[in-house]
């Protein structure tokens, strides 16, 4: 039986072996998909029962997407140019780090038939998705993106890595409210009849919105 697993922390309330054991089941697969917590101390042991093939393949969240390039052997070019791994497995003898965090951005916003290309999008958060989703935005031809984070250093060091993307506009933004923990749905109030709205704080969540439209906001799992 081969085994998968989503690592991060915390972990608990990700859904993703739910989701993959479901299809797991459904296609009559020999294998089990689980999820575990791990510090940042146990990353390099992880990734080595990938290399010793006790794991088959790691999906990888929040706090460790950047953290574990530091023990594969090979990135994707999508990970190499988000520098953010979210697929770890092992591929003729190497481990290899993969992304598919800006094709899934894409192709959930393709699903909608919304075009972005010449348009603004604000994004709020910093985490470890927000470069994955920057490149997709990117791909797809916006003109502009305004980041906003809670705290300004973490946001300017990812505009530095999008410094040579001359075509993409990234502009950094204050939050107003750094003490504030406060997560307001814009899907909610949109379903409310309110199209506009002030967010005090958010972490670990990308709210993307469109002007005039609320696309989407999605908890990063």
């Amino acid at each position: 039986m081969k085994k998968y697993l989503v690592i991060g922390n915390p972990i608990e309330h990700s859904l993703s072996p739910k989701l993959h054991n479901y299809w797991i089941k459904k296609n009559n697969i020999d294998a089990i998909y689980d999820k575990k917590q791990l510090n940042e101390g146990d990353i390099e042991g992880i990734i080595s029962e990938v290399r010793n093939e006790k794991i088959n393949g790691i999906n990888v969240t929040v706090p460790f997407k950047k953290l574990a390039i530091s023990f594969i052997d090979e990135l994707s070019v999508e990970a190499n140019e988000a520098q953010s791994v979210n697929t770890i497995y092992k591929e003729n003898n190497k481990i290899v780090g993969h992304n598919t965090d800006i094709s899934g951005f894409e192709l959930a916003l393709r699903g909608k038939n919304y075009d972005i290309k010449n348009k603004k999008v604000f994004i709020l958060g910093a985490g470890g998705v927000t470069s994955s989703i920057i490149l997709a935005l990117k791909k797809m031809g916006a003109s502009k993106v305004i980041l906003s984070n809670r705290t300004k250093k973490k946001a300017k060091e990812l505009k530095k890595t999008f410094s040579d993307y001359q075509k993409l506009h990234l502009e950094i933004q204050e939050m107003w409210c750094p003490s504030c923990a406060q997560v307001i749905s814009l899907v909610l109030l949109k379903e409310k009849g309110i199209s506009r709205c002030m967010v005090d704080y958010v972490t670990d969540l990308a709210v993307i919105e469109f002007t005039p439209k609320v696309i989407s906001n999605e908890k990063i799992l």
